[in-house]
């Protein structure tokens, strides 16, 4: 519950302690890192989801590259990349490209290499192979009678055999090319999914909006018949009151009894939610924060019930809320 009144982000307080309401807004949107939007264009087109997946191959000449990336929910973005050695120098700039195209989400990414056999092909150090057989002449020329040297054993030397080298300014090229690719693929699932997501929670929020319609509709009658009641329950107690006493009794109830300003408060809430699903940038924490204030709102309503229509309709709206509350957790 806003106990300052009904307010709306960047519209109207309609109570006496709006300055004190801006700031405790101001204090919440801190807290939770919400941020208004600007006049600069983000990559971001629409809403995303931080669940995908992607795999990502590409082949040549000297053999078969793969990168795959996977995302989960988590309050920031947190990167952890497994890169075979020869390609270990790019994870600096691996994690650039990723930050630079996500900003929430813990993200595994997988970067295998598979060289071709002919890529791999043994070759010989003929340098190498033609001291050791000079060297081995002079210890021959020491000995009495000295075992013939096998091939096999040369070979065996360190050095003398060498794996061909594979070019590693393309090899690197075209792994942050295909990384670039890999990101490509994995937003374009996160915002499938997240335009699934943003539907189900606009969903909700009409449902909310026809909760509210529906409680305002019985109010009146509902404060009229609890005002009827107090009225019949001192006459049958029958206690001499003065009438301007009674009436200012029965207006204390009935303020207490009344969620107008909750009402309103969710009204304010939906509406900014519908706003903030259109937005062109990450939207998840400032979600979550109104759905944590939606939540307050309706705890209030569902503590000043004094029917079971409006119990039902407080009770409904914390289903809808936490049926949201769900699907933004895994919102970007």
């Amino acid at each position: 519950m806003d106990p300052f009144g009904v307010f709306n982000f960047g519209a109207h307080y309609t109570s006496d302690y709006a300055a004190i309401g801006d700031g405790l807004l101001i204090l919440g949107l801190m807290l939770y890192d919400v941020r208004f939007p600007t006049d600069s264009k983000d990559e971001m087109t629409m809403i995303r989801s931080m669940t995908a997946f992607t795999r990502q191959t590409h082949e040549a000449q000297w053999g078969e590259l793969s990168w795959e990336l996977r995302s989960v929910n988590h309050r920031y973005l947190e990167a952890t990349l497994r890169m075979p050695e020869e390609l270990r120098a790019l994870e600096m700039v691996a994690r650039a490209r990723i930050s630079t195209r996500l900003k929430r989400g813990k993200v595994d990414g997988f970067l295998r290499f598979q060289p071709l056999e002919a890529a791999t092909g043994l070759q010989l150090n003929r340098e190498l192979i033609a001291a050791v057989l000079q060297a081995n002449e002079v210890v021959e020329s020491l000995m009495e009678n000295p075992a013939r040297t096998r091939p096999l054993e040369v070979l065996r030397w360190p050095g003398v055999l060498q794996a061909a080298e594979t070019d590693l300014s393309e090899l690197k090229k075209e792994t942050l090319t295909l990384l670039d690719r890999a990101l490509d693929d994995l937003i374009e699932t996160r915002e499938r999914e997240g335009a699934g997501m943003k539907g189900i929670i606009e969903q909700r929020c009409d449902a909310m909006a026809a909760e509210v319609v529906k409680v305002r509709a019985v109010m009146p009658d509902i404060l009229t018949a609890q005002r009827e009641k107090i009225i019949s329950r001192v006459a049958e107690l029958q206690v001499e009151l003065e009438p301007e006493r009674l009436a200012q009794e029965i207006a204390m109830i009935t303020q207490k009894s009344d969620v107008a300003e909750e009402l309103d408060r969710i009204e304010v809430h939906l509406e900014e939610v519908r706003r903030v699903l259109g937005q062109n940038e990450p939207v998840g924490r400032r979600l979550d924060f109104l759905m944590q204030e939606l939540n307050r709102e309706s705890n209030t309503l569902g503590s000043k019930s004094i029917s079971t229509e409006s119990t039902s309709v407080a009770v409904e709206m914390k289903v809808l809320i936490e049926q949201m509350r769900e699907q933004v957790q895994n919102i970007e």
